[in-house]
């Protein structure tokens, strides 16, 4: 069989057709690690270069990474507590007083997407809810949204109770939305900032150390 097709299938956001085949790929005998990093995430770095150049849209990200998750729940259950199956684990979460979800969960969706593996805490999170999750889930970054300006600034005091918490050492912390940018990213002491979804998906990996 040709697995280039399997990679086709993931840029496309063919749902269907990419677990078909990356069950035709398992019955072949083909190793889950090689289906996930020859061919899904290469469809996914595909599609994610598309967006950066202008030639692939948000929808086509949302495809490309729902097809995406659905062949690694097929293969998830197979790789037997291998970590390597994923990037790393990520928090996320819209801050206490914003409510907006929809540019958060594409930021999720790319995560999950691209290997990662998201606990989504949803939105109106306050500092102590992403701490908790942070210890409880060992997460190796978190990931921090806000669509407002009356609402951003809550992030430099979850910053804070991650430091409070002695753990800041231990979390490479990302933040995003319209209102930010890099600069108040530095103020407030985060590693770093995503324009969007695709970006946040390569500065996770730089961050890392996974790129």
């Amino acid at each position: 069989m040709n697995l280039q097709e399997l990679t086709d299938a993931i840029v496309a956001g063919n749902l269907n057709g990419a677990t078909a085949l990356t069950q035709q790929a398992l019955d072949a005998g083909v190793q889950p690690q090689t289906i996930i990093n020859d061919y899904l995430i290469k469809g996914m770095e595909i599609i994610g270069a598309r967006f950066s150049e202008g030639k692939a849209f948000v929808p086509n990200l949302l495809m490309s990474a729902r097809a995406m998750k659905g062949c690694l729940d097929i293969l998830k259950p197979l790789m037997k507590g291998d970590t390597s199956i994923s990037y790393g684990k990520v928090v996320i979460g819209t801050v206490k007083g914003d409510l907006h979800d929809i540019g958060k969960n594409l930021v999720a969706s790319m995560f999950e997407g691209s290997g990662f593996e998201v606990i989504n805490l949803g939105i109106n999170v306050d500092a102590a809810t992403f701490v908790k999750a942070v210890v409880e889930n060992d997460a190796d970054m978190l990931t921090l949204s806000a669509l407002l300006t009356t609402t951003m600034d809550y992030m430099k005091e979850v910053i804070k109770a991650v430091e409070d918490a002695g753990i800041r050492d231990k979390v490479r912390i990302m933040v995003g939305g319209a209102p930010l940018n890099a600069v108040f990213a530095e103020q407030i002491g985060a590693d770093a900032y995503a324009v969007d979804a695709n970006e946040a998906v390569i500065v996770a990996k730089k961050l890392l150390g996974k790129a």
